[in-house]
């Protein structure tokens, strides 16, 4: 099972993420590419860090909203999004390249990740984006998503992901941010979730039905308060159940 958090989601004087720690204990760090969050002193950073340990370096590509951190669902057209997409991986690409490694992966960040489950026409125009870029980059988003049906119909490898600390609907969609019970903040809890989709592939939904998760990559998100020692309790309980924790790409 890989480990992912979403990191450099900070801006100038403003941080967010404990890069530093997180980059201890993940093996991928989905990067904010300067649309939802980072510049390019964050990015340089971050991808200096990653490199030096061994992360996998992801694009975390989301819409041109800094004062909503990418949170606010956008009527971008497809056109426009695809030239939007591939520009904020080619950015992240540089810094990655500078740094000795690459970019392995997109995925996209909050309301484009949740608009490309079901969206056809915005789940096309990010992965038109990605292929744009060039680099037969890996693709990760929810499963059964358009974003992921997009991708292999592509010829992308389409990587599905879990989340530790997020709310499931019965349907497998995550429970939307605004909604009472949306985010996981019980560390226990999010330690007994992790593990039960990595080792039984579900989770216990929303109204207490079970969901079936089939993940290749778990996220723990990076604005979560005291996210690095959710992740390393994440990370240790994983691999104390048996499961390899290594990156996907």
């Amino acid at each position: 099972m890989d480990l992912n958090a979403d990191l450099g989601e900070g801006f100038g004087h403003w941080t967010l993420t404990d890069d530093d720690a997180l980059l201890d204990c993940v093996t991928s760090a989905n990067v904010a590419c300067g649309f939802h969050a980072g510049d390019a002193s964050v990015m340089r950073r971050v991808c200096d860090t990653a490199a030096a340990r061994g992360v996998r370096i992801g694009a975390q590509v989301g819409y041109r909203d800094l004062a909503g951190f990418g949170r606010r669902s956008m009527d971008v057209p497809p056109a426009e999004l695809t030239a939007e997409v591939a520009y904020q991986i080619g950015a992240l690409r540089v810094f990655a390249e500078a740094a000795g490694s690459a970019v392995s992966y997109v995925k996209p960040h909050g309301a484009l990740y949740n608009r490309a489950v079901w969206d056809d026409d915005q789940a096309a125009a990010v992965v038109q984006g990605v292929r744009l870029a060039g680099g037969e980059l890996a693709v990760l988003g929810l499963p059964g998503s358009r974003l992921l049906a997009h991708a292999g119909a592509a010829g992308l490898t389409a990587v599905p992901e879990a989340f530790a600390d997020r709310a499931y609907t019965p349907e497998g969609t995550l429970v939307p941010r605004g909604e009472p019970g949306a985010v996981v903040h019980d560390a226990d809890e999010v330690v007994r979730r992790s593990v039960g989709m990595a080792v039984d592939g579900g989770v216990l939904g929303a109204g207490g039905s079970r969901v079936p998760v089939a993940a290749r990559s778990l996220c723990v998100h990076g604005d979560t308060p005291g996210a690095a020692a959710l992740a390393r309790r994440v990370r240790a309980a994983l691999e104390a159940a048996g499961v390899t924790v290594q990156a996907f790409a």
